[in-house]
């Protein structure tokens, strides 16, 4: 699907998340799915927990042990392939995201979560926005989102 539509399918997203007991805390989820060059991720990881290896072409791998969920490698990430997800319980999980657009979010709005296709699926409560100069105009992004979205969510769209 990644090559004929620019969307990856369930196998290739599936393939991206730990097993389930990895995400009861937060955890960094790369959607890199094609070789380039490229390495922030790595660089920018104070706890060395994403390796890419000796070919800078490498996919990255999350250590999940090693992965805090700290966000770092979210807002450093030049492809915006990056997101924190934490299963918080049966109803809701949250996503640390990356936005570059604007208007920002403000903490307590509703807004559209997306798909990875650009659809809307279901509303996202804005948790908390995060701007700083050391994130070089990436928002670092905490949404709340209903479960059974955890594999499908990827952003958010304007305000309902």
């Amino acid at each position: 699907m990644l090559n004929t539509n620019g969307v990856p399918d369930k196998k290739q997203i599936f393939s991206r998340f730990p097993d389930k007991k990895y995400i009861l805390k937060p955890k960094a989820i790369t959607e890199c799915y094609e070789e380039i060059p490229c390495n922030p991720c790595s660089t920018s990881c104070p706890f060395d927990a994403i390796y890419i290896g000796e070919d800078i072409n490498t996919a990255p791998i999350v250590d999940f042990e090693k992965c805090t969920g700290c966000g770092i490698c979210v807002y450093n990430c030049p492809g915006l392939a990056i997101f924190i997800v934490q299963e918080l319980d049966n109803e809701n999980a949250r996503f640390k995201i990356p936005y570059e657009l604007i208007p920002l979010p403000i903490k307590g709005e509703t807004w559209s979560g997306v798909n990875r296709a650009g659809e809307v699926i279901t509303k996202v409560l804005i948790e908390k926005v995060s701007l700083t100069e050391k994130q070089d105009k990436t928002a670092l992004i905490q949404v709340l989102v209903p479960i059974e979205f955890i594999n499908d969510f990827i952003t958010i769209r304007s305000k309902l």
